[in-house]
């Protein structure tokens, strides 16, 4: 997930290296997280900050809107109205549009200030499960792209509309798990092998690693061809600085997300668990919720969300 402000950077190269690995300083810290009441039971899946407010998203197709009343649905079974799950989210570089996309080929385009919602479900006629998206651009001249369950990337240069959508298979076929990109068409996305891929041009993809990881990857954060995370099991966290990838275990929980920007951030995952990044290392947050959390995004109110309509805000 990324917020709607986006960083220029240079662009990615570079091939497989392995990890290197280092001690990480975690120690429980004190946090002001609070459990904020959410209209939906069921796993709230992403979030992003947009022009307006904060949108997650659930399963079901339900979105959901922090207002001044609090959190409230804004839309109800998805894109196409069938109720399709909701798994990943991102917005236009201005805010304006809130991207959203989900289980068998859902794909959506909300204006989060009109409430306009326009159906790009399936595109190509593609209906497998699209685990999460990145978008960049303004709204209405963006770019899109959507990484599947089945190892493919499907992207469109003129703002998903019906007809521009082609696709890519960086891998070997499995599935992926999160794309992010840091400038108008670089950036990052991982699979479900363990790899990690780049692209400088939106089209073609070169694996940059991880080798020998031993962990399953989820989360990703994509800044520069030289500053990527990746988060997954075993509380591990993967750092590369254009040369070298460099692994922190955080000790005990699988970590679904991670967003960090200039030093400072979060990752989050299983039982409740947030560790928070700053000065360069990672201390554990103590939270009042044992529930997984799937996804974090930060900004002037840092939000975590995860199972059961769970919502931590601070």
């Amino acid at each position: 997930m990324t917020d709607f402000t986006r960083r220029s950077a240079l662009k990615v190269a570079g091939a497989s290296l392995a990890a290197a690995t280092v001690p990480a300083t975690v120690s429980a810290a004190e946090s002001d997280w609070t459990v904020i009441e959410t209209p939906v039971d069921t796993t709230l899946y992403d979030v992003a900050a947009t022009a307006t407010n904060p949108h997650a998203v659930a399963g079901a197709g339900l979105v959901i809107e922090r207002t001044a009343d609090g959190w409230e649905v804004v839309l109800q079974g998805g894109p196409s109205g069938n109720g399709n799950d909701l798994y990943g989210v991102d917005t236009t570089d201005d805010g304006e549009r809130l991207w959203i996309v989900g289980s068998s080929g859902a794909a959506g385009e909300y204006d989060v200030t009109t409430g306009n919602l326009i159906d790009r479900s399936a595109p190509n006629d593609f209906t497998a499960n699209f685990n999460d998206i990145s978008v960049t651009g303004p709204a209405g001249e963006a770019d899109v792209y959507v990484a599947d369950d089945s190892g493919a990337i499907h992207y469109s240069f003129d703002n998903g509309k019906e007809g521009t959508w082609n696709y890519e298979v960086p891998g070997s076929g499995s599935g992926l798990k999160a794309i992010e990109f840091y400038d108008t068409r670089s950036g990052h996305v991982i699979d479900t092998n363990g790899k990690v891929f780049a692209t400088d041009d939106g089209v073609t993809w070169d694996p940059i690693g991880i080798e020998d990881a031993g962990v399953a990857y989820y989360g990703l954060d994509s800044d520069a061809k030289d500053d990527v995370r990746v988060s997954g099991g075993n509380a591990s966290v993967f750092t590369y600085d254009g040369s070298q990838w460099v692994s922190e275990s955080l000790g005990d929980a699988t970590l679904f997300d991670i967003e960090t920007e200039g030093g400072t951030g979060y990752t989050v995952g299983s039982g409740g668990a947030i560790f928070e990044l700053e000065g360069g290392k990672w201390a554990r947050n103590k939270t009042p919720v044992g529930e997984n959390l799937k996804a974090i995004a930060t900004g002037p109110v840092d939000i975590a969300v995860g199972s059961a309509g769970t919502l931590l805000e601070q």
